[in-house]
This record gives structure tokens, C-alpha cells and sequence, in this order.
């Protein structure tokens, strides 16, 4: 089931809306060298629909690697928003725990996805 959300950062400077293919359905945490340290949970939203509605101007952008995945955060506060996926650029993944009305604890476990085994690293 399809929901729209609105996700922002602690601090309120940043803010974006988005739609949810799965709703908070699929859920799930990343075990790449970034994401394992970051430890937020993400929900999948088509990258088309992601809208930025406050703080574009707030938001830092950091990429590394092949730089097809962009993780967003609030200048201010340091709070992880959203990011556009390496494995799928159309998809990015929002902050369970930025969006509005959300308690992530209610959806553990959570599970975790392989991102050390990522595709675009095997030759």
C-alpha cells in the first residue's frame, strides 16, 4: 500500500515529502561500511517522488565510492534524512525515525540487508 510521508530533522531546519511504494512495509538497515555505522533504519521511496520542502540549502550532501549513492544531512542538527540507493538510484531510502508520527522501536526487529557483498563490487 502506497502512503506519502513527511520526514524531517531534529532540529527542523530540513523537511521532505515523499511516497512509500511498500509503506513502512520494508523497512530494513544496511550492512555497508557507511550505513553500519550510521545505524538508521530506511523506507524505500520511488527517488521521483522525494521532494524537498524546507532547507534545501541546509542540506550537505556526502558520497563516496562510485558516488551513486547521495546520503543527505541537516547542516545544523547532523541528522541523516534521506539518501538516493547505490543499488537502485530510482529508489532512495527515507529515515524511519525522521518521519512524522513514526516509532521505529514498534517495527523491530528490523532486519538488515547485505551492502559489504554489494554487486557493483564484484569484477
Amino acid at each position: 500500500m502506497s502512503v506519502e510521508v513527511t520526514a524531517s530533522c531534529h532540529c527542523g531546519a530540513t523537511a521532505v515529502r515523499a511516497t512509500l511504494p511498500n509503506g513502512l512495509a520494508d523497512a530494513s538497515r544496511c550492512t555497508c561500511s557507511f550505513c553500519k555505522r550510521r545505524q538508521a533504519a530506511a523506507v524505500t521511496a520511488t527517488t521521483a517522488s522525494v521532494v524537498v520542502t524546507k532547507g534545501a540549502d541546509n542540506l550537505q550532501l556526502y558520497s563516496w565510492g562510485t558516488g551513486t549513492a547521495k546520503h543527505y544531512f541537516c547542516k545544523t542538527c547532523g541528522i541523516y534524512l534521506y539518501h538516493q540507493r547505490r543499488s537502485d538510484p530510482a529508489q532512495c531510502g527515507i529515515n524511519l525515525g525522521c518521519i512524522k508520527g513514526v516509532d521505529t522501536w514498534e517495527h523491530d526487529p528490523i532486519p538488515w540487508t547485505d551492502g559489504v557483498n554489494h554487486p557493483s563490487d564484484r569484477k
